[in-house]
């Protein structure tokens, strides 16, 4: 809450106290009415819910999901983006083609073949059968058998750069393959059996990395085991950020253009039945960023792992138990993440709602305002509690139509088990420290109100 009449709560502190929004680049203006607030997106879906403008009526863009399968669903492939043509260039190195690996780093991917190779077990029963043969047949076993016993390699740490992809499910030999295409290792049989002498062969993880060329396989092995190796972009989304601001760090950590993150078709993302977007939705962890991920990989990731969350904590199943729909549920935990507080506030905060629903109290909350506004500050002004929006819960009653954050999992358990308590008001009184006061008189909530007053300098 502000400084104004604003009974249930607190101003929205920013996603991260140590990171506040840049007044430079600011989230996406306010739709004009009767538009998407995301005004540049191009794909097909209500990616972004529509928030409200000052001015007229806002329009039902926002509320109902398209589901015409249009935009990018042509030219990108549901949860797990564009991928190479598996086996081909494995078919390719078994039939004796040529590879030309550059040199530059980066500039070379080199897929594995999608056919798994044999079992450290099977590979080391084979070896064994191969050691019998030689003291069996002598010299001649020695020349079939030397290729496993004693294979070609490489000496040293080898020179220039490949990027080499390892694809999910790889064996070691499969890696080894790989290698040896590029030029990294001298040859398969090498590289197994470091992987083997090292006892590491489990520890192997897909993903691109960056190696030299000419190595010996023990050193190959230990370089693809070092973390500095894997060429891969984190991007850390933490709780409250709302979806335009989630794109925007994504394109500027990841390296996505952020018109391909907004205008993607979210029929490609594996949504929830009950989702009208992606507000709500983007899941707040670290996610790692592959050089040939897309757009709709790197968000589809993130409703993945929305989704985990959701199964653990059961939201579907338990939603009728606060009498809310499981979008209800994720709109409730939206607005206690966006309003801050610390993490044993959260559950006050839902408790404040209910109570206040259950009234038929509007909630007047600013988080919903701002929301509305595309902005985000600790003052609220009694002209921006008057925006015309669905959003604006100074004007109407209930819940928004869907989340204005996207919170993380601590909220969701809050919004399904909401304290005991009669409070109707709170208010953060110094969002520096996140202190939160709760109370049922709306005496003692004026008293709140002028401490948060004097600490923005108001009157």
């Amino acid at each position: 809450m502000s400084g104004h009449e604003h009974p249930a709560g607190g101003p929205a502190p920013d996603p991260r106290p140590d990171e506040p929004p840049s007044e430079d680049s600011p989230p996406a203006e306010p739709a004009a009415a009767g538009a998407p607030s995301t005004g540049e997106r191009s794909g097909h879906g209500a990616f972004v819910p529509e928030q409200g403008s000052p001015g007229g009526e806002p329009s039902r863009a926002g509320q109902d999901r398209a589901r015409d399968g249009a935009g990018l669903a042509a030219a990108v492939p549901p949860q797990g983006g564009a991928k190479d043509d598996p086996g081909s260039l494995a078919a390719e190195l078994l039939a004796g083609g040529e590879i030309d690996v550059a040199e530059e780093v980066g500039a070379e991917t080199v897929p594995l073949p999608a056919q798994r190779g044999l079992t450290r077990r099977t590979k080391g029963l084979l070896v064994a059968g191969f050691a019998a043969s030689v003291v069996a047949v002598g010299v001649g076993g020695y020349v079939v058998a030397k290729p496993y016993l004693l294979p070609d390699d490489f000496d040293g740490q080898g020179s220039g750069a490949v990027t080499v992809r390892i694809q999910p499910g790889s064996s070691a030999g499969e890696v080894g393959a790989a290698l040896t295409a590029a030029g990294v290792v001298a040859s398969a049989r090498s590289f197994i059996n470091a992987t083997e002498q090292k006892a590491v062969a489990d520890r192997l993880r897909p993903g691109h990395y960056r190696m030299r060329k000419g190595m010996a396989a023990g050193a190959a092995v230990d370089m693809l085991l070092h973390p500095g190796s894997r060429v891969v972009k984190k991007v850390s989304v933490p709780e409250g950020m709302r979806a335009e601001e989630v794109l925007r760090r994504v394109a500027a950590q990841g390296g996505l253009p952020l018109n391909e993150l907004r205008s993607i078709d979210t029929d490609l993302l594996g949504l929830p039945e009950y989702a009208r977007g992606v507000e709500g939705f983007l899941f707040p962890a670290t996610y790692e960023i592959e050089p040939d991920s897309s757009a709709t990989d790197v968000v589809a990731a993130m409703v993945e792992r929305f989704r985990t969350a959701a199964g653990e904590v059961k939201l579907a199943q338990r939603a009728p138990e606060v009498n809310l729909t499981p979008l209800e549920v994720v709109t409730v935990a939206s607005i206690v993440q966006a309003e801050g507080g610390r993490d044993a506030d959260y559950p006050k905060i839902a408790r404040v709602i209910y109570n206040r629903m259950g009234l038929g109290m509007p909630l007047q909350l600013d988080t919903t305002v701002l929301y509305a506004q595309s902005r985000r500050t600790l003052k609220v002004s009694e002209k921006d509690t008057r925006v015309r929006s669905p959003y604006n819960t100074y004007l109407r009653a209930g819940l928004p139509p869907g989340p204005i954050s996207n919170p993380g999992e601590k909220a969701l358990m809050a919004a399904l088990n909401p304290a005991e308590g009669d409070w109707y008001w709170f208010v953060t009184t110094d969002p520096e420290h996140r202190i939160t006061k709760f109370t049922d008189k709306e005496s003692e909530f004026v008293r709140y109100r002028e401490e948060l007053n004097e600490y923005l300098g108001t009157n």
